[in-house]
Formats: structure tokens, C-alpha cells, sequence
């Protein structure tokens, strides 16, 4: 056994050593699987960074209440009364007597792109100072907070980024009406900083929705409180609305579409990954090819076929490695924090940032690691069987 790792080690060696003699075909071959790793970690990171920005968004001590059978916002709908009712049910938490409860209106507006000159879709939430309050996490980071009864807005850190028009003091036409920008907030770079907030009572009337809301906010008076607060809903006729946890709604958002994200990226990374393989396998052929009459000596002093087969492998895994961690460091300096914008559940424009992490480019190292491995496996097969004396003979 020590014999047999001592030559293995002693063939790889001498095989990674002698690639400089093969350039230009192993840096295509490290070049291409550098391709497949950043494109595939591009759209993890992607999917990575959007669901981030969706699910830490929620949080377990609010519930949101919307319409059975909607499965966003945008398809929701409820009334006053229906809130009215939601905050006297048990497990609604209180303060000064009255419930912590924000019914909201969910309208898309447009906006011009800061990159492409192009139209895209942005959510106008009609909103109470008791929806702001509910929102853990949300800070003013400019201006002010907009005064109930006015056509003022205030908008996420994320539109004014990637958004024209949208800094404080720019007034705008939203709808039928004229808006003015009065503050920016943060809320640690969730789905929410992809938002304008405005007061719910304007909202209704500039858009023609009186009494009538898309969702119901409110706080719990615990976590543990979701089940009596479901269980009341259930039970009375006139609500009509099914419950959940803020944490939930905004997980199973992020799912779908962050799923939809790596469904897309799975296989142009795979489809990618053949065009390497063969450039490998290539590259490989030509490795053993090119060193026969090294591989047929050191046989025929006395290396065995099976370590003649690992170091050649080797030498494959070496380049899928190189390769693997080239497009690793590439993709992670272009996309790392890289801002881009998606159609959300409400086809409404998302603003989210891409996220690299240490997991995400394991996972793309292992398919690279994949390719060397199978453009490596049959060109050494072939480097164990070489003949010796016809190998030797040849010289």
C-alpha cells in the first residue's frame, strides 16, 4: 500500500509539473470550467440574494391576513369591516386600549430605471403610522416620516438606488396625482426597502379603492398566539380571510421565485459543464498522447497500471480545481453586493443584491471537481492500459 502511494503521489507529480509542455490546451480547459462555475454561482447568488431579501422581510409576532386562495397581495382583498372584526379577535396584541392592527392597500405604479431609461412596475403601499410601527427593523434615514391626509411618500433605500426621481423633495405623477418625496428609509436591504409607503386614506382615494384594502397586518401578542388568532378567524363567517405568520408568507414568496431563479441556472450550468467535459476529455487525451513514452518507462521499471491511472487523474481533478476556484474568485469580486431587480409574486419590480457565500461556492467547486473527474477518468484508463514494448518500441 505504501508502495503503490508513494507512485501514485511520484506519477501525479510529474504529470502537474509537465502541463506547462501542454499550455495553451489546459488553460482552455481551466478557462472553460471557470466559465461553468461563475455562470452557475451567478444565479445561485442570485436566487441566494433574492430569497434574503424576501424572507427576513416577515417576522413570527405578525400575522398577515388576506383573502382565501390569494397567494399574494396584489390578488387580495378585504375591507374595513373585515378589519374591524380581525382586532377584536383574541391573540391581537394591544396598546392604550386599541389593537396593533394595519389594514393596507397594495397598488402598482410606475417608474423609470436609473440603468435602461425602461418602465417597471413599483409597489404604492397604502399605509397607517400603526404599519410602520409593525415593521420591525425600519429606520429614517432621510427626511421624515409622511403627515397622514397629504399626497407625501416616503420610498425604500432600494428605489431610490436603482429608480429615477424618487430622492426627498422630487414631486412625481403616481396615478391621477401628484406626490411629494418627503423621507428614505432602510430595512436591513429586505423586500421591503423595493417599496413607496404612503398614507392608506390617500391611497383610497387617488386610486379610486375606498373602503376597500388588500391586506391586514397585525401584531400577535406572542408568537404562539398564530394558532387562537387562526382558529377565531376560521370561525366567523363575516371575515372570510385566512391568517398567517409574516415569516411564512415571505418564505414561501421567496421559494417559489428564488427557486424559479436556480431552476433557470441549473441546467444552462450543466449544459455549460458538457462543452468543458469535452475540452477536458480533450486535453486529457492529448496529455497521455503527448507523455506515452514516460508513462510506458516508468511501467516497465516498475510502476504499477493503477497508479499510473490516479496520477492522471490527478493531473484532471488539478485543472477542474484551478478552474473551479478562478471562477469562484471571478464571480464572487463581479456579483458579490451586485444590485438587479425581478418581478416579484405581485409583478412589481424587487430590488435585491447578489450573495455569495461560502456554501454557494462549495457547491459550485463540487461540479467543477465532477468535470474533472469524468474528463479525467477515461484518458487514464487509457494511460494504464498503454502498451509497454509497443510505447518503447516506437522510440
Amino acid at each position: 500500500m505504501a508502495t503503490f502511494g508513494r507512485q501514485s503521489i511520484a506519477i501525479a507529480g510529474m504529470n502537474i509539473r509537465s502541463i506547462p509542455q501542454r499550455l495553451w490546451m489546459s488553460l482552455s480547459t481551466v478557462v472553460a470550467i471557470a466559465l461553468v462555475v461563475a455562470v452557475l454561482l451567478s444565479f445561485l447568488a442570485m436566487a441566494n440574494g433574492f430569497r434574503k431579501a424576501q424572507a427576513s422581510a416577515g417576522a413570527a409576532d405578525i400575522a398577515i391576513l388576506m383573502r382565501d386562495g390569494a397567494s399574494s397581495e396584489i390578488n387580495s382583498v378585504a375591507s374595513r369591516d373585515q378589519a374591524a372584526l380581525v382586532g377584536e379577535m383574541t391573540g391581537v396584541a394591544r396598546a392604550g386600549g386599541k389593537p396593533l392592527i394595519s389594514a393596507e392597500l397594495f397598488v402598482i405604479v410606475d417608474g423609470t430605471s436609473r440603468s435602461n431609461g425602461l418602465r417597471g412596475n413599483l409597489p404604492l403601499r397604502g399605509i397607517t403610522p400603526t404599519g410602520i410601527a409593525l415593521r420591525h427593523g425600519i429606520r429614517i434615514t432621510e427626511g421624515r416620516v409622511f403627515q397622514p391626509g397629504t399626497n407625501e411618500l416616503v420610498v425604500g433605500r432600494a428605489v431610490v438606488r436603482e429608480f429615477v426621481g424618487f430622492e426627498v423633495g422630487k414631486t412625481l405623477r403616481l396615478g391621477q396625482s401628484t406626490w411629494t418625496v418627503v423621507g428614505v428609509f432602510e430595512d436591513g436591504g429586505t423586500v421591503r426597502e423595493s417599496e413607496l409607503w404612503a398614507d392608506a386614506g390617500v391611497v383610497q382615494s387617488a386610486f379610486d379603492r375606498q373602503n376597500f384594502f388588500q391586506t391586514i397586518r397585525v401584531r400577535l401578542t406572542s408568537p404562539a398566539a398564530l394558532p387562537a388568532l387562526k382558529a377565531a378567524v376560521a370561525a366567523d363567517p363575516r371575515v372570510q380571510l385566512l391568517a398567517q405568520s409574516e415569516a411564512d408568507y415571505f418564505a414561501e414568496q421567496a421559494k417559489a421565485s428564488g427557486g424559479l431563479i436556480q431552476a433557470l441556472g441549473w441546467p444552462l450550468a450543466i449544459i455549460m459543464a458538457i462543452g468543458a467535459l469535452a475540452g477536458a476529455l480533450n486535453t486529457m487525451y492529448s496529455s497521455v498522447a503527448t507523455r506515452g513514452t514516460e508513462i510506458a518507462t516508468l511501467r516497465a521499471i516498475g510502476f504499477g497500471g493503477f497508479p499510473t491511472f490516479v496520477g492522471t487523474l490527478a493531473e484532471a481533478l488539478f485543472l477542474s480545481v484551478v478552474g473551479g476556484l478562478v471562477g469562484v474568485v471571478a464571480a464572487s469580486l463581479i456579483f458579490q453586493g451586485f444590485s438587479a431587480k425581478t418581478l416579484s409574486a405581485n409583478f412589481t419590480q424587487v430590488i435585491f443584491t447578489f450573495q455569495v457565500t461560502p456554501g454557494l461556492c462549495v457547491t459550485a467547486l463540487i461540479l467543477a471537481t465532477v468535470v474533472g473527474l469524468i474528463g479525467g477518468f477515461f484518458p487514464a484508463i487509457r494511460a494504464a492500459r498503454l502498451p509497454i514494448v509497443g510505447m518503447l518500441g516506437d522510440q
